[in-house]
């Protein structure tokens, strides 16, 4: 009786390739920010360095790539600049392999359009004395290649909310090995992602960073955010930031942004958390205008959102603006999470605000 010849499946064949010696050449992803506020990145390989170290943020080559395929140059003149600002380990190609995470810089020597991270660095170091710690929670939506939220049926919706937030088994929460996935490869990136969990809607789920000091907040949930795309890539998956993908009974998806400084988690720190809210109570509006887009159909008053345009805040309050934890107010110092940013939104213009409204432009 013949026998068949064994399957071998895509992992195994690719695993003939990657496991071949690199003979000391290192591949470094270069990755940025388009502008549409999605990742992209592209391939090189560097000879080992002459001095024997790893390669940095100081002596990795400056790249480019064509604006023009990304909205964020004219083709005319289409260069964009990549200027390395983060290295982190790769968590996909292992070994002395890197992520290179980056800013865009046009020709002219000025940064790009769709550069947020370069400003708010320079509001970061004029304020470092101030010791601001970040803690962000991205949430997220996955889809299948149809654009259809997992799990739910192709001509209606799932059972109401209540049974998925935090929840466990079939039939509750999906693609669970796509968190466990990303939890560890942002692990091994060196990426301070401090926790994951599914949320109220299903198929949407949250992972957290930080406490971060200062710009690396922005630097490591855009890491995060990259590296959940290409975990998701290789399960087949798509990866959501809509804040509202779904219309109706429905919480949408959020990126709520927990903020300290050194003086708010001292002693009586309470007094200077209630000093920044009156600050950013007055520049309501301004915030709005930069913590995501399609934020309107997320900020309704309803499903643990303020409405988008009254301030509110409150201890222990998920439908305020700004939320004080019950134990802060209890202590009497600690930390206040702004809840209005979308799922969206750039984190290094949420972070950039917060420290422009409270500590003053620069």
């Amino acid at each position: 009786m013949a026998t068949s010849e064994a399957a071998v499946s895509r992992t195994e064949i690719v695993k003939n390739y990657t496991s071949l010696d690199q003979r000391g050449i290192v591949i470094a992803e270069y990755v940025w920010i388009d502008s549409e506020g999605n990742t992209r990145s592209k391939t090189r390989t560097l000879e080992p360095r002459e001095d024997g170290k790893q390669w940095d943020v100081e002596t990795l080559p400056i790249w480019n790539f064509d604006g023009s395929s990304t909205g964020q140059a004219p083709g005319e003149n289409s260069d964009v600049y990549l200027r390395p600002c983060a290295v982190y380990p790769d968590p996909f190609r292992k070994g002395n392999n890197i992520l290179v995470l980056t800013e865009c810089w046009n020709h002219d020597g000025t940064p790009n359009k769709y550069n947020y991270r370069h400003e708010c660095a320079k509001l970061m170091q004029a304020h470092a004395e101030t010791e601001p710690w970040f803690g962000l929670e991205q949430e997220y939506t996955l889809l299948d290649l149809s654009d259809r939220p997992f799990g739910w049926p192709q001509n209606g919706f799932p059972a109401p909310q209540g049974p998925y937030y935090c929840g466990v088994g079939a039939g509750r929460v999906v693609q669970r090995d796509i968190v466990e996935s990303h939890l560890r490869a942002c692990i091994y990136a060196g990426v301070k992602i401090s926790g994951t969990n599914a949320e109220v809607s299903k198929s949407q789920w949250e992972f957290q960073v930080g406490p971060c000091v200062g710009i690396s907040m922005g630097d490591d949930l855009w890491i995060a955010r990259y590296i959940l795309a290409r975990v998701a890539e290789d399960f087949g998956v798509k990866v959501s930031l809509h804040p509202k993908l779904i219309p109706g009974d429905w919480n949408g998806a959020g990126m709520h942004s927990n903020f300290s400084t050194k003086e708010m988690r001292e002693e009586g720190g309470m007094k200077a958390i209630e000093a920044a809210i009156k600050k950013l109570e007055a520049r309501h509006a301004e915030h709005i205008a930069v913590y995501g887009e399609d934020n309107e159909k997320r900020l309704t008053g309803r499903h643990e959102t303020g409405a988008i345009d009254t301030f509110t805040y409150g201890v222990a309050n998920r439908g305020a603006s700004i939320r004080i934890p019950r134990e802060v107010a209890a202590k009497g110092c600690g930390y206040f999470e702004d809840r209005r940013p979308a799922s969206n939104a750039d984190p290094y213009r949420v972070t950039g605000i917060l420290m422009e409204t409270i500590y003053g432009a620069v």
